[in-house]
């Protein structure tokens, strides 16, 4: 029989840990959720003080991606504003589907470069899709803005 029949958390391996993990257990999602929030900020500030009109002629245009300057808008901010409020928990999961489509579309991008990254393949795209599409399915979760103020999309 499997923990998920028993309707309980599988035991420890080493039982004085049981404490510390039942302690712990509700911040692992939130320690997800923020240090996604904080990576993705790291890649959305350096194009946001690039400027727009460069982000959409380097990054977007550059691959064929139009209407270019509207979508560095949405990108640019997805990445800086979207990231803190992830970081926050704060419309979590609308945030996180726009982060998806995002992701997407750069998974797209690369896979003619195939799978592994060293290759500019879409392999470390596909795990933040991944990473944002979990996040919108679950929510902010505890410890958010959202669980906060009692309202999640």
């Amino acid at each position: 029989m499997s923990y998920k029949d028993t309707g309980r958390e599988p035991s420890s391996m080493i039982g004085g840990l049981g404490s510390l993990y039942a302690g712990l257990g509700a911040l692992h999602w939130p320690l997800i959720r923020a240090t996604a929030g904080i990576i993705l900020f790291t890649h959305g500030w350096p194009k946001l003080m690039l400027g727009f009109q460069a982000v959409a002629a380097n990054t977007l245009a550059s691959r064929g991606i139009e209407p270019a300057l509207p979508l560095a808008y949405a990108l640019v901010l997805l990445e800086t504003a979207g990231a803190i409020f992830i970081l926050l928990g704060f419309l979590t999961r609308p945030i996180a589907i726009m982060l998806v489509v995002e992701f997407a579309v750069i998974v797209y991008q690369h896979f003619p470069n195939g799978y592994l990254w060293t290759a500019r393949g879409y392999e470390y795209p596909l795990l933040w899709g991944l990473l944002f599409l979990a996040i919108a399915i679950r929510g902010g979760g505890p410890y958010s803005v959202d669980r906060l103020i009692g309202r999640e999309v």
